[in-house]
């Protein structure tokens, strides 16, 4: 069963909303690959952190990045 952002690996539940529901999205497609679960929570998260750094929502008071 795919996960959701209300049902989630416990691993990405500190993330902001938008990086967990980036996050899930990642894993999802992992599985439908034939990924091993763990595998995919790893590589999701760490993708998920790295696109809400380059083109994710911006930290509180701060601003929307520039486009690339």
């Amino acid at each position: 069963m795919p996960w959701t952002e209300q049902r989630c690996p416990v691993s990405m539940r500190h993330l902001e909303p938008v990086t967990r529901s980036k996050a899930v999205e990642i894993a999802n497609a992992l599985l439908r690959e034939g990924m091993d679960e763990g595998r995919a929570i790893r590589i999701a998260m760490a993708k998920a952190k790295d696109w809400a750094a380059h083109h994710g929502p911006p930290e509180p008071g701060g601003e929307w990045p520039m486009p690339r």
